[in-house]
């Protein structure tokens, strides 16, 4: 029986939802194929040998970039506390970094070569500089609202970078509300 409604249809599905997954499977079978060729050529201990350099190879990376992101870290931390002017922007690229390393781990001789490729500093620097570029585009495009207008207000800050250190101190004439130690207090000094 029909009622000359149209059933609800169900929402449209973005691009990303449908390719991302057959990507993924694309990729998977691209890897398992190319270790199969390999181990077929060359032999599959030469391949096991190859996944394990790939793991401890993509660990070191890691670890260094890790350290690095630390000292980056410390470095900005202690010239915030000493009133130094921040320090110019150096090498960048730590996310590839750790980026490249994890590739390196993941098993397959696709992942391992792009890892390979993001350890050149040229072209880390390359994609990093058009990574940036492409965000801060984006960012500046937010609609009200959305997350990437959220993160163009979290990295608005004062124009002259000052810090003003002070003590909120509320004062309640209500009775009753009296605090039991009205003594001196120290200073607020790091």
């Amino acid at each position: 029986m029909t009622t000359g409604t149209r059933p609800p249809t169900a929402p449209k599905r973005s691009r990303a939802r449908t390719f991302v997954p057959l990507g993924i499977a694309v990729w998977v079978v691209l890897e398992i194929w190319l270790l199969l060729l390999v181990a077929d050529a060359v032999g599959g201990l030469t391949v096991l040998f190859l996944l394990v350099g790939g793991l401890v190879l993509g660990a070191a990376v890691v670890k260094r970039a890790g350290r690095r992101a630390f000292r980056n870290l410390t470095e900005t931390v202690q010239r915030q506390q000493s009133g130094a002017p921040p320090a110019q922007e150096r090498e960048g690229g730590n996310g590839f970094l750790m980026l490249s390393g994890l590739l390196i781990m993941l098993p397959g001789l696709i992942t391992d070569a792009v890892g390979l490729l993001l350890l050149v500093p040229p072209l880390r620097s390359a994609l990093s500089r058009y990574t940036e570029r492409t965000l801060e585009r984006r960012m500046g495009r937010a609609a009200p609202g959305t997350v990437g207008d959220a993160f163009q207000q979290a990295r608005m800050h004062r124009p002259d970078g000052k810090v003003v250190q002070g003590e909120v101190i509320k004062n309640d004439d209500r009775p009753g509300s009296h605090r039991d130690d009205e003594g001196p207090r120290p200073p607020l000094t790091p």
